[in-house]
């Protein structure tokens, strides 16, 4: 994959990825409403799932083998989500919640084909992608569920106060990762500002946005301390800059991911 389109797929697959696996592999279904996972999975096959695969396919290079898996598994992600979200809303629960289970190993593999388009080392590609995953997964992860607490009053802490702590760590993973990939001068596509391919200045500002996340995630875990249910609403203030931040590393730093 090459260019913008497919720096945004693999973006986007990160985020799903990552937040579907805090969704359905973390306790949330014992402890909330069903309606949580049916507004979730609606938006994440509108506003992630869809696109990731439009833009694999713009950004996919004619003859590349892992490209055109790429394209294939984004689509069968997106079917996956779009029929989980489609059962749940027809109160299919327990089929809607296989389905987005099932969605996981498929994501799973995106990734996996997607890391095969990088430039460095297979192993060295997919630790960032999963790291990333983890990392833009939990920021959008801690600001839905965040908003989430003013339709679910009774919904405890625990939650919140889990996926903070995933935030912290994952946060400190991904700058890990931005340093394995290197601070030279790479040859990747034209499409984007010399300065950030040729120039080195995409893992700088990744490390520096990172650094930001932490701080935001360390105030937001300090926010939740307090008992009112206003710290719930103070927490999620943070996310909000949480995501920016969050999606700003992640962009700058896979500018760098696929070769020219």
């Amino acid at each position: 994959m090459t260019g913008f389109a497919g720096v945004l797929a693999i973006v986007l697959a990160e985020t799903l990825a990552g937040a579907a696996a805090l969704t359905w592999l973390s306790p949330l279904w014992r402890e909330t409403k069903r309606s949580y996972f049916q507004i979730w999975s609606v938006i994440a096959a509108l506003l992630f799932a869809w696109p990731i695969w439009l833009a694999a396919r713009a950004g996919a290079i004619p003859g590349d083998a892992a490209g055109a898996w790429s394209v294939r598994l984004s689509l069968g992600a997106a079917i996956a989500v779009s029929l989980s979200a489609v059962l749940l809303l027809a109160r299919r629960q327990a089929a809607g919640r296989v389905l987005g289970l099932l969605s996981l190993p498929v994501l799973l593999g995106l990734l996996a084909a997607m890391a095969a388009t990088g430039r460095q080392p297979y192993p060295v590609s997919a630790f960032q992608l999963l790291v990333g995953a983890a990392f833009v997964g939990s920021a959008y992860h801690c600001l839905f569920l965040g908003h989430w607490y003013l339709t679910d009053r009774k919904l405890s802490r625990r939650p919140i106060e889990r996926a903070t702590v995933t935030l912290l760590i994952a946060t400190g993973l991904e700058i890990v990762a931005i340093v394995t990939g290197g601070f030279s001068g790479t040859s990747a596509s034209q499409e984007f500002n010399p300065l950030l391919t040729a120039g080195a200045l995409a893992p700088w500002i990744a490390i520096g946005m990172s650094a930001t996340t932490l701080l935001i995630a360390a105030l937001a875990k300090a926010a939740l301390r307090g008992e009112r249910a206003s710290a719930v609403q103070s927490a999620t203030g943070f996310y909000y800059l949480a995501v920016v931040t969050a999606f700003t590393a992640e962009t700058a730093v896979k500018t760098r991911f696929l070769p020219g």
